[in-house]
């Protein structure tokens, strides 16, 4: 892999990838608060309904980009996992 591979805009890119079969968007904290810098920085909203689904829990942004890539990973094998249940 080359070392684009881990920066912090390809691994936007990559969580944006995962959320779309979700229909959710990762919010980027515009203003940093010291709350935000020491951790998170990240949320997701529903498209849809426009609420947060996850990255509020006690303030807002309060996700890093790894939870919100996990929480998504975990989503989707969820999803196939209930897609094997049905067949």
């Amino acid at each position: 892999m080359s070392s684009r591979a881990h920066t912090q805009t390809s691994m936007e890119r990559r969580v944006r990838r995962l959320g779309r079969p979700f229909n959710v968007s990762l919010l980027v904290a515009q203003k940093l608060n010291p709350k935000i810098e020491a951790h998170g920085g990240y949320m997701l909203r529903d498209d849809d309904t426009k609420q947060i689904v996850f990255g509020n829990a006690g303030y807002e942004y309060s996700a890093t980009l790894d939870e919100v890539e996990v929480f998504l990973t975990e989503s989707r094998e969820a999803m196939h996992a209930e897609r094997k249940k049905k067949k």
